[in-house]
């Protein structure tokens, strides 16, 4: 662990960590909802008529809802989406989700969000997710823990995942931060991509059916097989931020 702490901070030359927030994705670490946004779109596109790869949209997870939609229509009918189109097949797809999603949250989340507040640092939320049904219930299921000053989602960004644009902005949120002062919890490829493009310290969950290597491959400098796991070595990964050097 030590090792791999050192290495990220060669690798982004800085010195140390000064570790002030920690920023968590949504679908797959906090809530299990990819299981409902995979069936939804799937089911968006068959009534298109747009085929679209098995699994694929896990692969997507984190884009913002017009970049998906214009890459199944590249494949298909070599074009974007018109803005119409694109309204209507979102809020087709969000109407599908409300149907699918459970609203269940992804065992130990709430510990993980617990003792990242025992230790006075900050929980910042980065999402690509624009769905209101979700975000609506973050006050319910993790209370006190976010507010919209500490949140970014779909409407904050130009540029979703796996562009840096949102975890760089989720460091303006999290306090005027550079990017050894935080660290990311994601689960999903473009996330990571985009967490590390920010010069973030990564470390991924796998919640979901990829491997652990697609994972490792996109950038995470540690994988967990569930939040419940990552809890049990955050005070480790923590404790050592705050004495490795580079």
């Amino acid at each position: 662990m030590k090792e791999i702490l050192i290495d990220y901070l060669n690798r982004n030359n800085q010195n140390k960590f000064d570790l002030k927030a920690v920023i968590f994705d949504m679908d797959g670490v906090l809530y299990d909802s990819m299981p409902a946004h995979d069936r939804s779109w799937q089911q968006t596109m068959d009534e298109e008529g747009l085929t679209h790869e098995p699994g694929e949209f896990y692969l997507h997870e984190g884009r913002i809802g017009k970049a998906t939609i214009d890459i199944i229509f590249q494949r298909n009918l070599q074009r974007d989406a018109t803005e119409e189109e694109v309204e209507r097949i979102y809020a087709r797809k969000t109407e599908l989700f409300g149907l699918y999603n459970s609203g269940d949250t992804i065992p130990g989340a709430r510990e993980v969000l617990d003792y990242v507040k025992e230790m006075n640092l900050t929980p910042v939320l980065v999402t690509g997710s624009g769905q209101p049904s979700l975000l609506s219930r973050l006050d319910h299921h993790f209370p006190d823990t976010f507010t919209p000053g500490t949140m970014v989602t779909a409407f904050d960004v130009v540029n979703g995942k796996p562009d840096p644009e949102p975890f760089l902005k989720g460091l303006q949120k999290g306090g005027e931060l550079l990017p050894h002062q935080a660290i990311v919890i994601e689960n999903a490829p473009l996330g990571i991509e985009a967490a590390v493009g920010a010069g973030i310290f990564t470390i991924a969950v796998n919640t979901g059916p990829l491997s652990d290597a697609i994972l490792r491959e996109a950038g995470a400098s540690l994988v967990f097989s569930s939040m419940n796991h990552l809890r049990e070595a955050l005070p480790a990964i923590i404790r050592l931020t705050g004495v490795v050097t580079a």
